[in-house]
């Protein structure tokens, strides 16, 4: 990075230092309690004064009509706020109080709004990963992990819902160390459980925290010997933890071999260093619902996860050669940011949120889109402080802040300082897996319809439009049903068009079976200047989630090296539409192998033209194949409707991949294909009287079976 100014990263004129400062994420399965716990963290920290509910539609985080009416959160909302923190010297005794400053961002759970959590992962330093205290590990708590792993993002646990009928929290830790393969050990373990929770044990500190029942917050807790009982057990929960740490961290495993006394200070500076590392993962107990232990998991987020100082440099490259390049957290560096989030917001027109990674940025400054090549001033930066928005004059290394009304930008797009261009590398989003045709009700509202999908598409990188060249319909593609559902919503309220749909589309995929060859010529002649250009290519399976691989094997010259970019350009076309159904072909390899020219008649198009059918003809060869999006689903039925589930599953071409009975409840784990599971909610919400529940998430393309295949070019054809 360019050179400091000073060797203190902090800028004299900032609210918080740098070490002061937490940049955290909220994810977990649907309904596991992120955006009540979001809530409680908000009330505890003073930035709410009435504790809002996601069953009554009061909460801050969830503010979009759409959230408040279904209960759940859509889009990712980022809020700033202040704790006070408690540096115990010795046990609870002498209090040094250090103000920190936490930017949290509670994130959906839904498999439909992946992108949310993706994008907020990637700019964040650390992570409560929220787990329900009944059901432990669920499918999305899975793929959220995977996501927070890819991004390299230390975590702490929250067993929620310690409160409910059923709750184990001993089961919820073991779920996450063999479905996870997470090393997680409590810190803060649940005093009772069920309709009996008192409050936590600080496994540490060898302390009881107990909540006082006559306030309803949970504002007022005391700090008491464990119960007589509970001693033996919280004593072995301490020395499996010091254990976990000789294991992991050289300094506790010295003081251990010297046997030196090992203090709280030394135990948590370990757990704080191996959380970091991602090496550990502490686990905290409790129930946000019924405001136990929200405080407790504040402190942990403190003491365990980083700071912007923390963690490795953002890493980019330079955008003219291409050559590494670091962010440094460090307000004297130069400025550079991601943004990673776009909103069109109704007060103050279109928002973009950004996470500053080094240097400063205030009102009035220029900064740079390496993408673009363009400059823009920023006129006006805002902070999120729970539901207000606040005005700031500058915004500092570490911060996560917004910016109103900047043009040209896109999510992913660095902004940074003109004399230091870097990119950084941009969030990764899945495609999308379901498409339907939408028309507007009244040709008056065509153009709002596309200037409303335009501004949606803009804002959400998962959610694509376009238009269906041989039938002139607008399409629209997402996650599934209620992505799209949601779009529709946002449409009419936002936009104010009603739109009809079509039925839902799934988004097929071909590739081929066996490698073949395949020769494409162009040979037209009609007075003046010919066409001629000719292509001999080998097309062999590739593997899976590599896509389009091109090599050109061409010798002798057959083909002239300045046409070879235009049959690379051919073969990237042939494969939008494969031979089986027309779906868009992946995992092919491609060799450029042979071909002939003419002196004058050769040209460009010509060959474009000659690499689109030879690559066509040598699919055709290569026993094609139609693929279909699998989804991994988990379904939780009482027992009695557990074979009318399974019935249901299997009609639907599900693959049982598991059982598992706790209780009177049984999951059942099964892939089934996406066409399938239109309507699902509704069918087992009959099936089973409204007591069974279930999730789902992509998990591969499979070969689609010959009588789905035959349905598939049927309606193609029609």
């Amino acid at each position: 990075m360019a050179a400091t100014e000073s060797s203190n990263p902090n800028s004299p004129n900032r609210a918080f230092p740098l070490d002061r400062t937490r940049n955290i994420g909220i994810a977990a399965h649907i309904d596991a309690g992120k955006t009540t716990t979001t809530e409680r963290i908000l009330f505890y920290t003073g930035m709410i004064h009435k504790i809002g509910e996601v069953h009554e539609g009061t909460t801050v985080t969830d503010w979009m009509e759409q959230e408040r009416e279904r209960g759940i959160t859509i889009t990712s909302a980022a809020t700033t706020c202040s704790w006070l923190q408690r540096k115990e010297e010795g046990l609870y005794k002498a209090f040094e109080e250090t103000k920190m400053r936490v930017n949290i961002i509670d994130t959906p759970g839904h498999v439909d709004f992946t992108a949310e959590v993706e994008r907020s992962l990637r700019v964040l330093d650390g992570a409560v990963a929220v787990f329900c205290g009944v059901a432990g590990v669920q499918p999305q708590s899975e793929t959220v992990w995977r996501q927070a792993t890819k991004y390299g993002v230390p975590r702490i646990a929250f067993v929620n819902k310690m409160d409910r009928t059923g709750a184990d929290f001993e089961a919820a830790v073991a779920s996450m160390r063999s479905k996870l393969n997470a090393n997680a050990w409590p810190i803060l373990i649940p005093l009772g459980k069920e309709d009996t929770l008192q409050g936590q044990i600080d496994v540490i500190n060898q302390k009881a925290i107990i909540y006082n029942d006559s306030d309803a917050m949970g504002s007022v807790y005391d700090v008491v010997d464990i119960p007589a009982d509970l001693k033996d057990m919280a004593k072995a929960a301490y020395e499996d933890l010091v254990s976990q740490m000789c294991d992991l961290d050289e300094e506790i495993g010295m003081f251990y071999l010297e046997e030196k006394p090992i203090t709280i200070q030394h135990l948590k500076a370990a757990i704080r260093r191996q959380t970091i590392a991602n090496k550990f993962v502490p686990v905290v107990g409790g129930s946000a619902f019924k405001n136990k232990g929200v405080q407790t998991l504040v402190d942990a987020v403190v003491d365990y996860l980083p700071s912007p100082l923390d963690i490795a440099p953002a890493k980019g490259q330079n955008p003219d050669n291409g050559e590494p390049m670091e962010a440094v957290s460090n307000d004297n560096s130069k400025f550079c940011s991601l943004a990673f989030k776009l909103w069109s917001d109704p007060f103050v027109g279109k928002l973009v949120f950004f996470r500053v990674y080094s240097g400063k940025l205030s009102k009035g400054d220029t900064v740079y889109n390496p993408r673009t090549n363009k400059r823009e001033r920023i006129s006006r930066l805002i902070q999120i402080q729970a539901d207000k928005r606040e005005d700031i004059d500058t915004c500092y290394s570490g911060d996560i802040a917004a910016i109103v009304g900047i043009k040209n930008i896109t999510t992913g797009d660095t902004l940074c300082d003109e004399d230091y261009p870097i990119l950084l590398e941009p969030p990764s989003f899945p495609d999308p897996v379901i498409s339907m045709a939408v028309e507007p009700k009244t040709k008056v509202d065509q153009e709002k319809m596309a200037v409303g999908l335009q501004r949606l598409a803009e804002e959400d990188p998962t959610f694509r439009v376009f238009t269906n060249e041989d039938t002139g319909q607008t399409i629209i593609a997402g996650m599934g049903e209620l992505h799209l559902e949601i779009i529709r919503d946002r449409l009419l309220r936002e936009f104010k068009v009603e739109a009809n749909s079509g039925k839902p589309q799934i988004a097929f995929k071909e590739t081929i079976l066996t490698p073949s060859e395949g020769e494409g010529k162009l040979v037209k002649q009609s007075g003046g200047r010919g066409q001629y250009g000719h292509v001999i290519c080998r097309a062999t399976p590739n593997e899976r989630g590599k896509g389009l691989t091109i090599a050109n094997k061409v010798v002798g010259g057959t083909i002239p090296k300045e046409y070879i970019p235009a049959v690379e350009k051919g073969f990237k076309e042939a494969v939008l539409n494969g031979v089986v159904a027309g779906y868009p072909v992946i995992d092919v390899h491609v060799d450029i192998i042979d071909g002939s020219y003419h002196d004058v008649d050769s040209n460009e198009m010509a060959f474009k033209m000659a690499a689109i059918f030879a690559l066509k003809d040598a699919m055709k060869k290569a026993k094609p194949i139609l693929l279909e999006p699998i989804m991994k689903v988990e379904n939780v039925t009482p027992e009695e409707f557990q074979g009318d589930i399974m019935g249901d599953l299997n009609r639907r071409r599900a693959r049982i991949q598991g059982m598992e009975t706790k209780g009177n409840l049984c999951t059942v784990n099964a892939d089934v294909p996406l066409a399938e599971m239109f309507g699902y909610a509704t069918a087992i919400r009959s099936l089973s009287k409204g007591r069974s529940s279930y999730s789902m998430e992509p998990s591969h393309f499979d070969q689609v079976p010959a009588q789905v295949l035959a349905a598939v070019q049927a309606e193609q054809k029609a």
